[in-house]
């Protein structure tokens, strides 16, 4: 080949590709030109005004009208130059240097992304008020198309406003918490003052909260908004926007000084400020919009009644006697048939001037002890073929934590010796329920568990009858909410649902997104029906005879958790209630569940070390009881089903030959891996102390051991 062909050959390559660059380019061009075509118009109306949202009940009737509170909108002069100063600090330190994009911050973004591992925005404070105006943050709506848009339209706001214009359009917007909507009305409602007259660390708490209001909210999340505040300033400084001395005077102030007493301006009934909160955050979950900026209309399954009727069972001496006011309580209630969330209250005497605080009934930081061994050992046990019949016997005797010399002990350290399953569940014995939980193995159970959303980092044997975490984490671990869809599994014939507050959104442009349930069978019908059979027993005998409703088929579990023996200890000596009570103990639960719904409730005090006492000891059931007579009305009550696959001998259920054939067949072919685990339980010292209070007396006690 000689030169003048290579030359033709490469001439005519280098056109080729040209020409592909020059195509690609139109085509790209032509695509950005149509998203920017549809692009939302920036109007004036958009950008200053937040539309409310309305929230219906499951019947279609308004129960809250959210962003319809009184607001207060800045003046571009009455924002201080520290307030300016702090949330650029924190949000877009270039601001003042970019015109809607910051192609510099998008590079340190992109590189900060590569090496560190840590994901990094490169959003202008512009684009996140765009976004915060026009679009949602939803995972699912974080397209290419989007992010053009979002672009494109910081870009014309920065055309068409001034950098002081763009500060006062987000000041204003921003949610607050509380009811509040911008930083004027949040500086008027915290702190009753102006803007102007706030402290430098004042003003920081308020630059910070934007980005997780109700997480950085002063009055009920204390240590994570004073952790924010001292973030901004820690960024103000850095930046020279104060000095080193205003800094020191700064994160030395308590984030609640100057903190005045909230007004309740909350538009919807106090009863339903737990349930609102849960309905905030599933939208976000599920459409990315934040519905306290984002106006919608949004359909939620709550029952108006049933939750009124549980807020008259808290804060009221009608139904139950509490110990005291300070006594807690928390539940939820679910339709078994579908997971809905029908009713849902995280406490007693709720404040009346904080909206959307802890909702402890969805909160996985207290334990459900016992209420752990039906969904944590035998239905595993039983779905694993580990048993086949509700008569299938365990002994109650002498037993260490496997893979230590760490002894498991009943409430009254003492042992019943052989006993069913049936048995075990209804006297509550602890060595039981760890034995099933060996046998069945612990990534089995574990398997099981977090097919019913119930989820730990690691499952230690001490899981068998505790819920206790070895990490403090949301996801990790039992919550009322969590335990009533877990139950609903026994109630419905083995489907699990996950708790769902909201069924419809309908959006300012009448777009509409629904939402089903969506159910997952888990267990067997036979397996559900024998775990109800055997936890229908818990009602006619000790604590859970109180939580039986006359002519209403029911089932159930109590829990107690205990304290360490050292925490005990200390509690008796400066208790002298305690010392003279037969039960102190931190959280005292019971959950439960008819044909129609399922109910779970944790008491105890918000306080950890202070204990409940025998006063407090029936509060639990009380709750329960008096809530499910008034759901299930015994003319319309009904029991469950006996499935094919079973029949009965006596008092016992016992699988028929071909359902046991196929349970003993997939167990034989399933791994059980417990040694990963085994070697962990050693260092769970207190494990020991978490014991059931239920069996008060028993059947054939052989203890010779006290309390």
């Amino acid at each position: 080949m000689n030169n003048e062909t290579l030359k033709k050959i490469l001439i005519m390559v280098g056109n080729v590709v040209l020409a592909g660059f020059i195509l690609v380019t139109f085509i790209v061009a032509g695509v950005v030109g149509y998203y920017i075509s549809s692009a939302p118009a920036l109007t004036e109306e958009a950008l200053t005004t937040t539309t409310s949202s309305k929230i219906y009940d499951k019947n279609g009737g308004l129960i809250a009208d959210l962003g319809s509170e009184k607001r207060s909108n800045a003046k571009t002069q009455e924002i201080p130059t520290d307030l300016v100063n702090a949330i650029v600090a924190i949000e877009d330190q270039r601001f003042f240097n970019h015109r809607g994009v910051d192609v510099i911050r998008i590079a340190g973004a992109f590189l900060n992304n590569i090496t560190s591992g840590r994901l990094q925005g490169g959003s202008t404070l512009d684009q996140q008020f765009i976004k915060l105006t026009y679009f949602s943050t939803s995972t699912e709506d974080q397209t290419i198309k989007r992010k053009i848009q979002e672009a494109w339209l910081a870009l014309q706001l920065e055309r068409r406003n001034t950098k002081q214009e763009i500060l006062t359009y987000y000041v204003n917007k921003v949610y607050m918490s509380n009811g509040n909507y911008g930083m004027k009305t949040a500086a008027n409602a915290y702190y009753d003052k102006e803007l102007k007259d706030l402290s430098i660390a004042q003003l920081a708490l308020l630059a910070g909260m934007p980005q997780a209001p109700n997480q950085y909210d002063p009055y009920t999340q204390p240590e994570a908004a004073q952790r924010r505040r001292d973030i901004v300033l820690g960024e103000m400084l850095e930046e020279k926007y104060i000095t080193k001395e205003q800094y020191d005077i700064a994160v030395a102030t308590p984030v609640t000084d100057g903190l005045q007493p909230l007004k309740n301006t909350a538009a919807y009934p106090l009863y339903m400020d737990n349930y609102l909160k849960e309905v905030i955050e599933e939208v976000e979950e599920k459409t990315g919009y934040n519905l306290l900026t984002t106006g919608m209309d949004v359909y939620t399954n709550v029952d108006p009644a049933a939750q009124q009727q549980l807020w008259n069972i808290y804060n009221t001496d009608e139904f139950v006697y509490y110990p005291d006011n300070i006594f807690q309580v928390a539940s939820t209630v679910v339709d078994v048939s579908n997971g809905k969330v029908i009713a849902q209250l995280g406490a007693r005497n709720q404040a009346t001037n904080v909206s959307f605080g802890v909702n402890q009934a969805v909160e996985t930081n207290r334990d459900f002890g016992s209420t752990m061994k039906p969904i944590t050992d035998y239905a595993p046990a039983l779905k694993n073929g580990v048993y086949t019949s509700t008569a299938d016997t365990i002994v109650d005797g002498p037993y260490n934590y496997p893979g230590t010399n760490t002894p498991v002990y009943n409430y009254e350290r003492g042992y019943y010796g052989s006993m069913t399953l049936k048995g075990a569940i209804q006297y509550s014995r602890n060595i039981p329920a760890i034995k099933a939980l060996e046998a069945t193995g612990l990534g089995k159970a574990l398997e099981y568990l977090n097919s019913i959303g119930i989820h730990y980092p690691e499952l230690l044997y001490s899981n068998a009858i505790s819920s206790n975490t070895t990490v403090s984490d949301q996801k990790y671990g039992a919550s009322s909410e969590k335990m009533a869809a877990a139950y609903a599994v026994f109630a419905n014939g083995g489907t699990y649902y996950k708790p769902q507050y909201v069924n419809k959104v309908v959006f300012a442009d009448s777009t509409t997104k629904e939402f089903a349930p969506e159910g997952t069978q888990v267990l067997s019908p036979e397996i559900a029906y024998m775990m109800t059979d055997m936890m229908k027993s818990v009602l006619t005998y000790g604590v859970g005879f109180n939580a039986a409703v006359s002519g209403v088929p029911i089932a159930g579990k109590t829990g107690t958790s205990n304290y360490a023996d050292e925490e005990l200890a200390n509690i008796l000596a400066s208790n002298p209630a305690a010392a003279s009570s037969s039960m102190a103990a931190p959280d005292h639960n019971f959950v439960g569940y008819s044909t129609k719904y399922a109910m779970a409730v944790w008491t105890g005090y918000s306080n950890r070390t202070t204990p409940i006492l025998d006063s407090g000891n029936l509060v639990a059931t009380d709750v329960f009881r008096s809530m499910m007579t008034y759901l299930n009305p015994v003319e319309t009550a009904k029991d469950w089903d006996m499935p094919n696959g079973l029949y009965r001998y006596g008092s016992y259920l016992y699988l028929s030959g071909s359902q046991r054939r196929s349970y003993n067949s997939y167990s034989s072919s399933s791994s059980q891996t417990t040694e990963a685990s085994e070697t962990t339980v050693a260092s769970e010292d207190s494990d020991e102390t978490t014991v059931e209070v239920d069996a008060q007396t028993t059947p054939s006690s052989n203890s010779n051991q006290t309390p």
